[in-house]
């Protein structure tokens, strides 16, 4: 074997620190980002950057607030098996998929895991972009909302290959 060897287990390593890199930074920028929002929205301001509003608020549930009168140790223990189960699909998945399709399970695992994380501290998820017909949210579901909607693309794409592929 030479150095240059480029054989499907090279790819699969290749694939899985790709998507190990990409969690971590992925849960660093969005953890730093809710690190500033906390420090500079304390005081209950509002700051207008255009389309949206810079406005400090914590959510003791998930998405919507779905979730919110549960105990924060029984919210916390589901949305850590929903990340486990993330993260061995994902790891599962980087031996057979494209690139694209690692980088969007990475994006979602990464807001998934930088959310935990910031439950796991007092129970609430910080959040920090505003729209005023949206419920607010912060980076990590940024990440998670558009990992996802990578996931449908490579899925339509993936479809679309092979139903053209069928009929020859």
């Amino acid at each position: 074997m030479t150095a240059g060897h480029t054989g499907p287990g090279a790819r699969v390593i290749r694939a899985r620190i790709t998507l190990a890199a990409t969690v971590v930074t992925v849960a660093a920028l969005d953890l730093s980002v809710k690190t500033w929002a906390s420090r500079a929205l304390n005081d209950g301001s509002s700051t207008d950057v255009g389309p949206l509003n810079l406005r400090l608020t914590f959510n003791p549930g998930v998405a919507f607030s779905l979730g919110d009168t549960l105990p924060p140790a029984v919210l916390l223990g589901i949305t850590c098996g929903i990340v486990v189960g993330l993260a061995v699909f994902a790891v599962h998945l980087t031996r057979t998929v494209a690139l694209p399709v690692v980088l969007a399970l990475a994006a979602m695992l990464g807001g998934a895991v930088a959310n935990v994380i910031d439950r796991a501290a007092d129970g609430l998820v910080t959040d920090y972009l505003h729209t005023g017909w949206f419920p607010t949210f912060n980076l990590a579901d940024v990440f998670v909302v558009t990992g996802a909607a990578a996931l449908v693309v490579a899925s339509w794409r993936a479809s679309d290959t092979a139903d053209n592929g069928a009929g020859r």
